[in-house]
């Protein structure tokens, strides 16, 4: 009986530094995406704008790939071409970049 009792105590045990070991490596891998998270959201400060709209210069400033095109009316209506092309660019240049 004592055997019995001996062994059913190990399975126990095992059984919890099992599950101690899966929770914990769950809370790891949790604990990464909260910080992957936090590194893609900005804290909203006012020098992390994306853009500057100036209407009296009729200027728009993109502040990412430092752009500035003087046609706010444009891109007021919808025309980011301009924008657009450029942050692809500099994107694939970043890409690119980073492989050398």
């Amino acid at each position: 009986m004592a055997k019995l009792s001996m062994k059913l105590k190990q399975a126990r045990q095992e059984t919890l530094t099992k599950e101690q070991e899966r929770l914990l490596s769950e809370a790891e891998g949790q604990e990464k995406e909260a910080a992957e998270r936090r590194s893609q959201i900005g804290s909203g400060d006012r020098s992390e704008k994306i853009r500057t709209y100036n209407f009296p210069q009729g200027r728009v400033t993109d502040h990412r790939i430092n752009l500035n095109l003087y046609r706010i009316d444009a891109v007021m209506d919808g025309d980011l071409t301009e924008f657009i092309e450029a942050l692809t660019a500099a994107d694939q240049a970043e890409k690119l970049s980073r492989l050398d």
